[in-house]
C-alpha cells in the first residue's frame, strides 16, 4: 500500500470523525439552543414546552419520540462532552429536552399542563432530589441524561396526579 493511499484513508477517517462529532454537538446542544448566553437549560425546556404545545403529538407518537430522543441524546451527550470539554457542560441541553418531554407524557399538552410541567421539571432539575444528584456520577451520556430523566419523572408523577384530580 502506498503512503498516498494511507494518507487519503487516514484523512477520510478524520473527516468522518469530525462530522460525527459535529452531529453529536448539534444534537446535544439542541441545534445551538444550549449556547444561549443565559440559562440554556431553561431556554431548552421552554422551547420544548412551546414545541409540544404547537405540534400537539398524540400520546403514542410523543412516547416514541421521547424514547428515540433519549437513546440518540445519550449517545450525543457522551460524544459532545469531549468536544465541549468537561463533565456535563452547560451547553448540552438534550437532557432538558428529554426530561421536559417525559414530564408531560401522561397529560394533554394544554398551556396549563405545560406551564406546571415546566415549572416542576425545572425545580426538580435544579434541586436534584434523590437519586438525581448521585446519578450524575455515571459515566458519559448516561450521567448527563439520567438526572434530567429523574427530574422529568418526578414532574410527570405530580402532573399526572394534578391532571387526573381535575386540577389541570
Amino acid at each position: 500500500m502506498s503512503s498516498r493511499s494511507t494518507a487519503t484513508s487516514s484523512s477520510a477517517s478524520a473527516r468522518s470523525l469530525t462530522a460525527r462529532t459535529r452531529l453529536a454537538v448539534a444534537i446535544a446542544t439542541a441545534g445551538g439552543v444550549g449556547r444561549a448566553p443565559l440559562a440554556p437549560g431553561t431556554a431548552a425546556s421552554a422551547l420544548t414546552a412551546l414545541g409540544l404545545w404547537l405540534l400537539n403529538f398524540s400520546p403514542p407518537v410523543l412516547a416514541g419520540l421521547f424514547v428515540v430522543l433519549t437513546l440518540i441524546g445519550t449517545w450525543a451527550a457522551g460524544e459532545a462532552e469531549g468536544a465541549l470539554g468537561g463533565k456535563d457542560p452547560g451547553a448540552i441541553v438534550v437532557d432538558e429536552v428529554a426530561g421536559m418531554m417525559l414530564s408531560v407524557l401522561a397529560a394533554p399538552p394544554t398551556p396549563a399542563v405545560l406551564a406546571v410541567a415546566f415549572l416542576l421539571f425545572r425545580l426538580f432539575d435544579i434541586v436534584k432530589p434523590f437519586p438525581a444528584g448521585r446519578s450524575q456520577r455515571l459515566p458519559g451520556g448516561v450521567g448527563v441524561m439520567v438526572d434530567d430523566l429523574i427530574a422529568g419523572l418526578y414532574a410527570l408523577v405530580l402532573v399526572t396526579i394534578a391532571h387526573r384530580s381535575g386540577w389541570l
